[in-house]
């Protein structure tokens, strides 16, 4: 007996219905119906928490191939929370470009100064790259609270934002003729790109 079938058999035995077992298993209701149709397996740990549910044993409720994808399934979960972890501090490390002297201070002078130094360009262009800058940081602050919760769909949104962020980083950056930030911004969508790529091929 597949595990889709003993966990509907555990379900109906204590005559459950599955948003009750989901309230039990602190899980949603879609989870529950996932799981008891065949179309995924239970973390290690969700997997703890119904046999203690059920008081049977894991092996009882899993055979030996079916726990190699579960292992499998959370490796895989494991490492994409942590790549997506990374991409949200290197969201937060953009804000070294707010105090580091990576701006040209416009075309007649040579200095370079921070983002608050920065005096000889028009205040709305200023205003762009503190909003993008912000809302990039934000992002990865967001990010790695997210993180926390074990939601990964919630991390894979702010995976994604973080990755469109940073491309509009470097091409406003790139645009404007700041090529020591567009440069910073580049190395950490190339950094996130390798590892999101990493995470892929897996």
């Amino acid at each position: 007996m597949e595990f889709n079938e003993k966990l509907q058999e555990l379900r109906k035995s204590r005559s459950l219905t599955q948003e009750e077992l989901a309230e039990a298993l602190f899980v949603s209701r879609t989870v529950i119906s996932k799981w008891e149709s065949g179309r995924g397996y239970p973390s290690i740990d969700s997997l703890k928490e119904i046999s203690r549910f059920f008081s049977v044993t894991i092996d009882d409720l899993i055979c030996s191939e079916e726990m190699i994808s579960v292992a499998e399934n959370d490796k895989k979960e494991f490492v994409s929370k942590y790549v997506s972890l990374i991409c949200n501090t290197l969201d937060i490390l953009l804000a070294v470009l707010l105090f580091i002297p990576a701006f040209g201070n416009g075309p007649d002078s040579s200095e370079t100064v921070s983002l608050f130094g920065l005096a000889g360009i028009t205040p709305w262009v200023k205003t762009v790259f503190i909003v993008i800058i912000a809302t990039a940081i934000l992002n990865g602050i967001c990010g790695v609270i997210i993180a926390g919760f074990n939601k990964p769909v919630w991390n894979r949104h702010r995976l994604v934002t973080g990755v469109v962020l940073s491309i509009l980083s470097v091409t406003v950056f790139i645009v404007t003729r700041q090529p020591y930030a567009g440069i910073f911004c580049f190395v950490l969508l190339v950094i996130k790109g390798f590892l999101i790529a990493k995470v892929k091929l897996q």
